[in-house]
């Protein structure tokens, strides 16, 4: 599978650095390959795939699949228990 980021996405590792919060690309692989939630219906047809970052938090991967290829449109972290059970 061949993930690739927005322009949004590449600069929210960045961004997200300069608060302290290191997200890696094999974060997002991860959490792609194996969430422990998906939500397909908020906003089709983007997906948004949630899995555990750290003890307190979740991350949140907002994607979109074009054939063989994961468009990863944005990410960012969350307190658990913020979207999901």
């Amino acid at each position: 599978m061949k993930i690739i980021y927005t322009k949004h996405a590449i600069n929210k590792f960045t961004d997200l650095k300069k608060l302290g919060i290191i997200v890696k690309k094999k974060d997002i692989r991860k959490i792609i390959e194996n969430p422990d939630n998906i939500d397909m219906d908020t906003d089709p047809p983007k997906i948004i795939a949630t899995g555990n970052f750290g003890k307190e938090h979740i991350l949140r991967v907002v994607y979109r699949n074009d054939g063989d290829i994961i468009i990863t449109i944005t990410f960012y972290p969350a307190r658990k228990g913020r979207y999901f059970s």
